[in-house]
């Protein structure tokens, strides 16, 4: 369930209500007039099941409720309830598989923003990626991979391409371009200045081992993943399994790739850089490929669902 608090401008509290009570999958409705000051206005209190709650904040935007009002949105860990059971139950899918757009929307706005904290995670888990290709430790190649913040951007390229919003697209790439350069350069200095005073050298490149060589050598396989892990990551961050979120980290070789790009410039390893370059446009791309298309099948599959759910109730409604 989410819970929802709308700040509504009085001569249009009637019509919310009205658009609230008739939703099936809306339960708990408080109507609290004229108790909000800034934006002044009733407040109305509801939950609504996470399956519907597109359908209703896609109708409070219709009335303008965005912009004269407020509307917030919180999840609900507990209710104990039958309506509020009833209310799930009316609703079309299942709450966890749910998509709602614009938090997903609002998440990746964010997502999408070169800040200080994106890029310092990104440049300590690129450095994390390169000792760990020094030493030949995939332990601290996946805890790189962990560490690494990109999968944000990729996210909302995709949903800049399913809703056609070149101005995030572009910040978007902008975020990856500039936040895998300045991580690359801060790795690549530090990895150089240890060549110098000797704490590395040309030759360690040569000894990475099997289980880390993979970083410099993209092929099918890489692809195959990068396309798995976009899918993933992109129904981990859709719908209510976060979690999940972690295994695309750990499967997809982004930030290794960025990190041996480094550390073959330091030691003038010209031969392994162009392969890291490959294998980070693979990943990324493929990514951005699978990612998309999650997106557009969710679309698709909640789009009918949705009309399923509002014929069944034109249906219903005659024999009330």
């Amino acid at each position: 369930m989410l819970h929802l608090r709308i700040i509504t401008p009085d001569d249009r509290t009637e019509v919310v209500t009205e658009l609230l009570t008739e939703h099936p999958a809306v339960t708990n409705l408080v109507v609290l007039p004229g108790a909000a000051r800034s934006p002044a206005g009733d407040v109305v209190l509801c939950d609504v099941a996470r399956e519907a709650a597109n359908e209703i904040l896609e109708g409070l935007d219709e009335l303008g409720i965005d912009h004269d009002g407020s509307i917030a949105v919180e999840r609900v860990d507990l209710a104990i309830s039958d309506r509020a059971e009833n209310a799930k139950e009316l609703a079309p899918g299942h709450g966890d598989d749910a998509v709602v757009w614009e938090e997903f929307g609002r998440r990746v706005d964010d997502s999408s923003l070169l800040t200080w904290s994106f890029v310092a995670f990104l440049a300590i888990a690129v450095q994390i990626a390169a000792i760990g290709i020094l030493v030949d430790s995939p332990i601290l190649i996946v805890g790189a991979m962990v560490l690494g913040p990109e999968f944000g951007p990729i996210a909302a390229i995709c949903f800049g391409l399913l809703r056609r919003r070149p101005g995030l697209i572009w910040c978007s790439i902008k975020t990856l371009v500039i936040g895998f350069a300045v991580a690359i350069a801060i790795t690549w200095l530090c990895a150089f200045v240890s060549y110098k005073i000797g704490w590395i050298d040309g030759t360690w490149l040569d000894g990475v081992g099997r289980e880390t060589q993979f970083i410099v050598k993209p092929d099918r396989w890489s692809f195959i993943v990068a396309l798995l892990a976009g899918a993933a990551g992109m129904l981990s961050m859709t719908s209510d399994k976060s979690t999940a979120l972690v295994g695309v980290f750990i499967s997809v070789t982004t930030v290794p790739a960025a990190g041996y790009i480094a550390v073959a410039l330091a030691v003038a390893h010209w031969a392994e850089v162009t392969p890291s370059l490959v294998q980070l446009g693979v990943n990324l791309g493929g990514m951005i490929v699978a990612g998309l298309a999650t997106l557009i099948v969710l679309r698709v599959v909640w789009g009918r669902a949705r009309l399923r759910e509002r014929i069944s109730r034109r249906t219903v409604r005659p024999s009330r």
